[in-house]
């Protein structure tokens, strides 16, 4: 099966993100254009399955047992439906991913039939975090949320991550969140 360089989403909406209106600073100063040395952000292609992204996600939680094709066949639904935004970090020294995150977009008939965006598993490589890239992963999905037109923006964290996402402008919610799983 050819895993090629096709990505998820186009890559141009990553380069008409509007970071005037980004509430964080960097320290030393990176961007979505200017990741770090050797660095890149952009969007899961096919190919990353062998780049290791299953690797990074699971510095976050179990992920199974992915084949090529359930890949493929997830990867090829996520696009199709133009709703799902999985970012990747690539070092093109080592050819690996070293952190993700995800925006998903839910389509909604209330607030004039608008769509709600919601962050999902951000994740950074032990070996890449304090490099800002984090911070970067946040920004860029909270700038792509706005760009898409979301009428807000939501995710789920414990506790001792609240003070990182308000630095973003999220705010703690008076919802409960809760859940009910079927499996692990």
């Amino acid at each position: 099966m050819l895993l090629d360089e096709t990505p998820l989403f186009e890559p141009s909406l990553l380069e008409e993100l509007d970071w005037s209106s980004n509430s964080v600073s960097f320290s030393p100063p990176i961007s979505a254009s200017s990741p770090g040395e050797g660095l890149v952000l952009r969007p899961l292609c096919m190919a990353d399955f062998n780049r290791g992204f299953f690797k990074v996600l699971s510095q976050l939680t179990q992920v199974g047992d992915v084949t090529v094709e359930q890949f493929t066949k997830k990867f090829e639904h996520m696009k199709k439906t133009g709703d799902y935004y999985v970012v990747v970090v690539e070092d093109k020294n080592l050819s690996q991913i070293v952190a993700t995150a995800t925006l998903m977009t839910e389509h909604k008939f209330i607030h004039s039939c608008a769509k709600r965006g919601r962050v999902e598993d951000v994740v950074v490589t032990d070996m890449y975090r304090g490099k800002q890239l984090g911070k970067l992963l946040v920004s860029t999905l909270t700038l792509l949320s706005k760009k898409l037109d979301c009428y807000k923006i939501t995710l789920e964290c414990g506790p001792h991550k609240v003070a990182f996402y308000q630095k973003f402008g999220y705010d703690p919610s008076s919802e409960t969140y809760m859940q009910c799983r079927f499996f692990d």
